[in-house]
């Protein structure tokens, strides 16, 4: 499960709630929680307010730096 679908639900803050606070849509929370897109900065930044946790514990693949075995491949 994904660090932000995990801290949401611990908070017992609905998807769509989750969605409303933040002014984005549902789908777009899907997408962040799925790990198919990340927040904008200023929106980390207030779902890292809302959750209490450093976004960068939340987002950890956003902030990761590492070469991923695809890239390694190339190399």
């Amino acid at each position: 499960m994904n660090k932000l679908k995990q801290l949401r639900e611990q908070k017992n803050i609905s998807s769509d709630s989750f969605a409303k606070m933040l002014g984005v849509s549902p789908k777009t929370v899907d997408a962040w929680e799925r790990g198919y897109r990340n927040p904008k900065p200023a929106a980390m930044q207030h779902i890292e307010d809302i959750l209490g946790a450093p976004k960068e514990e939340i987002f950890f693949a956003a902030f990761s730096y590492k070469t991923s075995p695809k890239q390694e491949a190339v190399k």
